[in-house]
């Protein structure tokens, strides 16, 4: 079987993250566990894990030209990811500040800095030019005109795409008619719709003749498939340390499965695998399971 090849289109951030039994309300202030630096970002953190998993990872995107933008250069080049199509500005690198709290459940403000000047031209560039590539992945961490000129470029090519919309923002009807797979999490889901993903009808009407999945954190996933059959897949049950880019994990080695022909029921079970072990350890993508652990999960 040939390599999977994906290209991620999205952004990559440095992650400063406290740790705290209880997270301050307004005004207050408290005494925190730990503060950690890390690589984070949902396009890079899903390119990562698809790396991880096996597949040859191409990202497109844009590093500021500081020491967080070096770093997260230098930490693709080490997992083999491919960069010719990460470009660089003097724009600041994006950050993420990420609070944590004792049940390990996340509050995330991102500043996007550089990630939001990928140029456009450059992203369909790569997508035209990268051989065997079958997967195209992005985010909603850039700028949504980008999304859409990859996505066209990627559906001209016969590539698969897949959108997980988060952070949550108002989609294009043209980019949700390029999209393949829509993969949005329990509180995207009733953005985009006003609907709970409990409700089997909502999920049913939820993109009519399309493929979606909607992660649903400790208890799984569901598929929604072309013709609207629904099938729901558990999770296991496990200590929850800090959940900050599980759905990314899920994203990514979903990418990674498709494009290595395992079935789309397949590809889930496997995503939520792997994102049920992220969540047992601290961070986005320190947290994520080495090649060997992964294999183990097949």
């Amino acid at each position: 079987m040939s390599k999977a090849v994906i290209a991620v289109v999205g952004s990559a951030m440095i992650d400063l993250t406290a740790y705290a039994s209880l997270i301050p309300a307004p005004g207050q202030t408290l005494e925190g566990d730990l503060f950690t630096t890390g690589f984070g970002g949902k396009g890079a953190n899903q390119g990562v894990i698809g790396a991880l998993c096996g597949a040859q990872v191409h990202f497109i995107g844009k590093l500021g030209n500081d020491l967080f933008g070096d770093s997260i250069y230098e930490n693709f080049k080490q997992l083999g990811i491919d960069t010719k199509f990460v470009d660089r500005s003097d724009t600041p690198n994006g950050v993420a500040h990420i609070w944590v709290d004792g049940d390990g459940e996340n509050r995330i403000i991102i500043i996007p800095g550089a990630n939001h000047e990928i140029d456009i031209n450059r992203a369909v560039e790569g997508i035209k030019t990268i051989p065997e590539l079958s997967v195209v992945v992005a985010q909603c961490e850039i700028k949504q005109e980008v999304t859409v000129a990859a996505f066209k470029a990627a559906k001209e090519h016969g590539c698969l795409t897949i959108l997980n919309p988060a952070p949550f923002q108002e989609l294009s009807t043209q980019l949700l008619a390029l999209t393949d797979w829509l993969i949005p999490n329990e509180s995207e889901f009733f953005s985009i719709c006003g609907q709970d993903p409990s409700s089997d009808p909502a999920l049913i009407n939820f993109r009519p003749g399309k493929n979606s999945i909607v992660t649903l954190g400790a208890h799984g996933a569901v598929l929604i498939d072309t013709n609207g059959a629904i099938t729901r897949c558990a999770a296991p049950t496990v200590k929850v340390v800090d959940t900050t880019g599980a759905g990314d994990a899920f994203v990514g080695t979903f990418a990674y499965a498709l494009a290595s022909g395992k079935t789309a029921l397949e590809a889930m079970k496997l995503g939520i695998s792997v994102a049920s072990l992220s969540v047992t350890r601290k961070g986005a993508q320190s947290s994520y399971p080495t090649q060997t652990e992964i294999a183990t999960l097949s």
